[in-house]
């Protein structure tokens, strides 16, 4: 197996990190924009792993880029706005794809908070047939949300239920960062696209629809003693991947984001700064979202800063293979110090990294096979749950 990995960001330099403990690839390219990201990101590495400049942007240098390395496998490590690029260039040369964010929606026209215009991987699954013709797989959203929350919901209704009726990816940390005010922990880019655009809910019988923003707000209790965070819908991969091939009645996506985040993304939606098209300041054209990604820390930079446990994970409720009521919440939660100690970089971005690095090993093995434009919960779940505790990184069940 040999890596194209796109973006040495945070994400990206943590699946180096994670990788380089790993034997099953031949060699990973670390292409970004930016040489000298890419070069750090390669630094002390083995011979494996080498630094490479590339336009994201680009399908044509993506595939040129995959040509020259002998590339088997391109890992988008992006942000989604370039999925579709990378995806393009990644069939051109023949290789199979994995990103962590599938290509971005937009809004219905006319009734954006009751009906879903294009949704999220629409331009993906559009050409689903093509890449399975060519006996090639793409397999999108395998982060950790979408990614192993997905796993989660095809392992639960595997191996736990009966019948579904509701599977809802809940999202909460702890987390603080020392010094800042507001620093969030994640791509303020990607973290504006999913929470201002209208969440999706799917039901049986009604299919996908959307809501208002932050709608449905609740209080779910998170283990590992984060405890209760108020939960809110987002958009969300989850809720357009999971009822491809998971029974259930409803599938939802909420994230814990507290009073204080939300209303700073009220204001910036209010100000016109997370609008994506330039403006004119002065002489320069600029995205005002680029502005306010370049105003804030990078997330990658705050490890030493930050302090506390992120969880990630899906909640089902339904009936049991016993036939009785059953409420189960699948998690996985990374500490930061341990993370920081372990493999340097922050929880956030680490519990991110660690899903495509285990899937690409199952994919290298033959556990994990398929062709087309697929979702993790496509695909057996034994197999990735137990590579992850082989990694070190142990997932859990709690009974509600």
């Amino acid at each position: 197996m040999r890596v194209l990995l796109v973006g040495a960001g945070g994400v990206g330099a943590a699946v180096v990190a994670i990788a380089a403990r790993r034997a099953f690839f031949e060699a990973m390219v670390v292409a970004d924009y930016d040489p000298a990201r890419a070069a750090r990101a390669v630094d002390g590495r083995d011979a494996r792993f080498v630094a490479a400049t590339l336009d994201a942007g680009s399908a044509e240098a993506v595939a040129a880029a995959c040509r020259e390395h002998r590339i088997t496998h391109v890992l988008n490590a992006v942000d989604p706005r370039f999925v579709m690029p990378i995806f393009e260039g990644a069939y051109a040369a023949g290789a199979d794809y994995l990103d962590m964010a599938m290509s971005l929606s937009k809004p219905h026209p006319d009734r954006p908070y009751r009906e879903t215009g294009v949704k999220l991987g629409d331009e993906q699954f559009a050409v689903a047939q093509r890449w399975a013709d060519a006996g090639r797989l793409a397999l999108c959203g395998i982060g950790v949300e979408p990614g192993l929350s997905d796993v989660f919901a095809r392992y639960a209704a595997d191996e736990l239920f009966a019948d579904i009726d509701e599977i809802g990816v809940r999202d909460g940390a702890n987390l603080t960062v020392d010094g800042y005010d507001f620093a969030p922990s994640f791509s303020i880019w990607t973290t504006i696209e999913e929470c201002l655009n209208p969440p999706v809910i799917w039901e049986d019988g009604r299919g996908w629809f959307t809501t208002e923003p932050f709608s449905e707000p609740e209080v779910f209790h998170f283990p590992a003693g984060i405890g209760p965070v108020e939960c809110v819908n987002v958009e969300h991969e989850e809720v357009l991947l999971i009822p491809r091939w998971v029974p259930a009645k409803r599938v939802t996506f909420k994230y814990g984001l507290g009073d204080e985040f939300i209303e700073v993304l009220k204001t910036l939606h209010k100000l016109g700064l997370s609008a994506t098209s330039p403006v004119q300041v002065g002489g320069v054209s600029v995205s005002p979202r680029d502005v306010v990604a370049a105003c804030l820390p990078d997330p990658a930079t705050l490890g030493d800063r930050m302090r506390g446990r992120t969880c990630a994970g899906t909640w089902v409720r339904g009936t049991g293979v016993d036939g009785r009521p059953r409420e189960v919440y699948l998690y996985h939660v990374v500490d930061n110090e341990w993370s920081m100690r372990e493999y340097g970089h922050q929880a956030v971005v680490w519990q991110t990294a660690i899903n495509p690095v285990v899937a690409l090993e199952l994919l290298a093995g033959g556990a994990w096979s398929g062709v087309g434009v697929l979702g993790p919960e496509a695909l057996p779940p034994k197999p990735f749950l137990d590579l992850l505790t082989d990694y070190g990184s142990p997932w859990g069940m709690e009974e509600r």
